[in-house]
């Protein structure tokens, strides 16, 4: 990237995590979501990571970077990656040492995703599933962890740090927050609270946990509602929110991590 893309080498990884689906946001969230993010890029020299289509919250990082970002971060440093199958005319792009012309325009009828007009790079992911999401997550995390080994500058021993920013989302981002919080060093993560879903669970966990009391003590009528919220039907919340919450946090304290 830094070599055939001529990207310079970020001293911030910023990766957004959240919905893939079209989701409202508050005009508050939105707006403390947008700046905040366009200003902790431009002010640090950071990459902005995410899916990378013209839906959910990929959406409204590319708003974000229309509305306050750069130039620059809209030519060099705004990447998505993105499964193949997702992608609404990806034939369109199909070519070796070719300039292919591509317009984010969607079939309305289509289940499929344009990419985000405001994204400067793509990798784009192929693993045979068609309009499926997901299998782009392995790329992703081993892209995160080698940027981590770059350093900052070489006189510096220190790599470049990663910090998650979760907004919105169902059952699989649980997993991946805790992912990484799992890691060594562990990775900072920045919820939004109403943003709905995934996020308002993690920051309802957050909220009514400490490093000596346990999940199990929380009002659980509360939470099982949210979770509720965050999950489409009723088996994924079996299947998703139980396994991941319960299995991992209890009996033990609940981490605390920036929300």
């Amino acid at each position: 990237m830094l070599r055939e893309w001529q990207m310079e080498r970020p001293k911030l990884l910023l990766s957004i995590h959240g919905g893939s689906e079209n989701f409202s946001l508050s005009p508050k969230v939105k707006q403390t979501f947008s700046k905040g993010l366009i200003t902790a890029a431009l002010s640090t020299g950071a990459w902005i990571l995410s899916d990378g289509i013209n839906t959910g919250v990929s959406k409204y990082v590319g708003e974000a970077v229309k509305t306050f970002g750069s130039h620059d971060l809209r030519k060099r440093n705004t990447v998505g990656i993105t499964p193949w199958g997702v992608i609404d005319n990806n034939t369109d792009l199909i070519g070796r040492d070719a300039f292919r012309p591509y317009y984010p325009v969607g079939n309305p009828f289509s289940k499929r995703s344009c990419l985000s007009g405001f994204h400067s790079h793509f990798l784009l992911v192929d693993d045979g599933t068609q309009g499926k999401h997901g299998c782009q997550h392995g790329l992703r995390q081993k892209l995160e962890k080698q940027i981590q080994l770059q350093k900052i500058h070489p006189r510096l021993n220190q790599g470049v740090p990663v910090v998650c920013v979760v907004v919105e989302g169902g059952p699989a981002i649980v997993s991946t927050v805790l992912d990484y919080v799992s890691r060594a060093p562990p990775v900072p993560v920045f919820v939004f609270k109403g943003s709905g879903r995934a996020a308002d669970l993690l920051a309802f966990l957050h909220k009514h946990t400490s490093v000596d009391r346990l999940l199990i003590q929380i009002n659980m009528a509360e939470a099982t509602n949210l979770c509720f919220l965050t999950v489409e039907r009723l088996e994924d919340l079996y299947n998703s929110v139980n396994i991941t919450i319960l299995s991992h946090l209890n009996p033990h304290p609940c981490k605390q991590k920036s929300v």
